[in-house]
């Protein structure tokens, strides 16, 4: 049996018994005899992983690295260097204001730390979309501006790619999120992105995202991934499908320490 905490994540699968996450403790026998538990909210995860010592989908990394873009950013500048555009993160200190502002030219990119569908986006033209900027912001998030018209999603859900796809979206100056405005095409998304996508997400045991690409001059760039993507792209309708063969691969999630 599986106990899921997401319905909709889960709908169409075999052996799935849902529980309300607020309502795990009242169900807590029923959890700990699950094979596994899928998709947990994030102040869940620490419990049935660690405490419980429950085998959990996603994984405990996809989890933790994708939790927020500087745990994600900072992995992959130590892993993918190259295919990060440069950033830099920063305490909203005095110093580290005028840091980055010493380091980028304008236009650049700041961002929120937590948010998703081009939410917490911010195009910074001068020194005053900066300023403000930082009197909302206690971390920050600052990234070189790519001068790009669309980029790529690519899902990656157990062990493959399972969709890929262009995001378009000529009437905005820096998103191409579906979201705020972004047109689909599911034509020629290049091969090596896709492998790239493949090998990071083996090197760092992520099972479940959606991965922003970007292409500058033949290079691939990750902007961010997402746990928690939408299905608006997903062309297959058998999504859990995915997930169940996955699953019932023998040691393919990874399992917690005895």
């Amino acid at each position: 049996m599986y106990v899921s905490f997401n319905p909709y994540r889960t709908l169409g699968m075999n052996n799935v018994r849902y529980i309300k996450p607020e309502s795990m403790f009242q169900h807590i026998d029923e959890v700990k005899q699950a094979e596994y538990v899928l998709f947990p909210e994030y102040w869940q995860v620490n419990t049935i992983f660690y405490g419980l010592k429950k085998k959990i989908f996603p994984s405990i990394s996809t989890y933790h690295l994708g939790h927020t873009k500087v745990e994600m950013t900072r992995v992959l500048q130590a892993t993918f260097s190259e295919n990060v555009p440069f950033t830099l993160i920063r305490a909203n200190t005095t110093l580290n204001r005028e840091e980055i502002l010493d380091t980028f030219s304008f236009p650049f990119i700041a961002k929120d730390i937590r948010n998703s569908m081009g939410r917490g986006v911010y195009f910074i033209r001068h020194e005053n979309d900066f300023s403000k900027y930082c009197e909302t912001h206690e971390v920050l998030y600052v990234q070189e501006y790519l001068p790009i018209e669309k980029d790529m999603r690519i899902v990656y859900v157990g062990d493959q790619v399972i969709e890929s796809y262009w995001r378009v979206n000529e009437q905005h100056e820096y998103l191409t999120n579906v979201s705020q405005g972004g047109i689909i095409l599911y034509d020629h998304v290049p091969l090596k992105a896709i492998q790239l996508v493949e090998e990071i997400a083996r090197v760092l045991n992520i099972n479940h995202a959606g991965f922003d690409v970007a292409e500058v001059d033949g290079h691939f760039y990750i902007f961010e991934f997402n746990v928690f993507f939408g299905n608006t792209g997903l062309r297959n309708p058998h999504y859990h499908q995915y997930i169940s063969d996955y699953l019932m691969k023998e040691g393919s999630v990874l399992r917690p320490a005895n």
